[in-house]
């Protein structure tokens, strides 16, 4: 049963990665597989969960296996890079769409989160990211005002960074990042194209001037199916 079931998850897979599978397509039902196989039911259950896990495939309750785009985004780990210029650097078609712009007093939440007082005012940008006209990025962004003083509708729907060191002359330093997988919330429903997905990869950041002020906190919040989160990692002695 081992040889089958890796068999028939090769053959599907070598099927979806040569584009004789189509992403978004429907595999044949589980009865059909065990007719064209000549297994158990068993057999290719096994084949189609290691299929999902490796992110071949979307199973969904009641309606069966969906085929997933394996041309998956590398979105990089280390090193601070903005939507545009990822985009950009993948030759894909993209673009901003801004929900929120606005000035606030801190809740609890983010005066921990961005080390402020509560007299401290933050600028709040939500605002979703469109690539090949899916909304398959949420990005929930808080600026301390002590830095950025002002921000306008045209900068956050082109970019906030490059207006940072271009227009302010501050120099963005470094981050701290932590990536969690969470349920989808309602306003990931509102202004993200989900389809069937209800998990999503939040990574939330922490990003520091070069005088290592803390002026932004930000939770981006990605489409699981879309990206491959990539890293470079040297071995250390100790």
């Amino acid at each position: 049963m081992e040889i089958k079931y890796l068999n028939i998850y090769n053959d599907i897979m070598d099927s979806i990665e040569n584009k004789n599978i189509k992403p978004g397509e429907k595999l044949p039902s589980e009865n059909e597989l065990m007719e064209k196989y000549n297994v158990s039911r068993d057999t290719i259950r096994k084949s189609l969960d290691l299929l999902e896990g490796n992110g071949y495939i979307h199973k969904i309750k009641g309606k069966g296996s969906f085929v997933l785009d394996v041309d998956k985004l590398d979105f990089p780990i280390t090193g601070i890079v903005t939507f545009k210029e990822l985009s950009k650097r993948m030759g894909v078609g993209s673009s901003t769409l801004l929900h929120e712009l606005d000035l606030i007093n801190p809740d609890k939440f983010l005066v921990k989160k961005l080390e402020l007082s509560e007299d401290d005012l933050i600028w709040r940008v939500i605002r979703s990211r469109e690539i090949d006209n899916k909304k398959i990025i949420l990005d929930k962004d808080y600026f301390n005002s002590k830095y950025i003083p002002t921000l306008t509708e045209e900068i956050c729907q082109n970019s906030i960074y490059e207006y940072i060191e271009k227009e302010l002359g501050l120099n963005i330093s470094f981050a701290k990042k932590e990536i969690t997988v969470q349920r989808v919330s309602n306003e990931d429903k509102e202004y993200l194209d989900l389809e069937d997905y209800d998990m999503i990869v939040v990574v939330k950041s922490y990003t520091y001037l070069d005088d290592a002020s803390l002026f932004q906190y930000t939770e981006s919040r990605h489409r699981p199916d879309k990206f491959r989160f990539v890293d470079f990692a040297r071995r250390k002695n100790y």
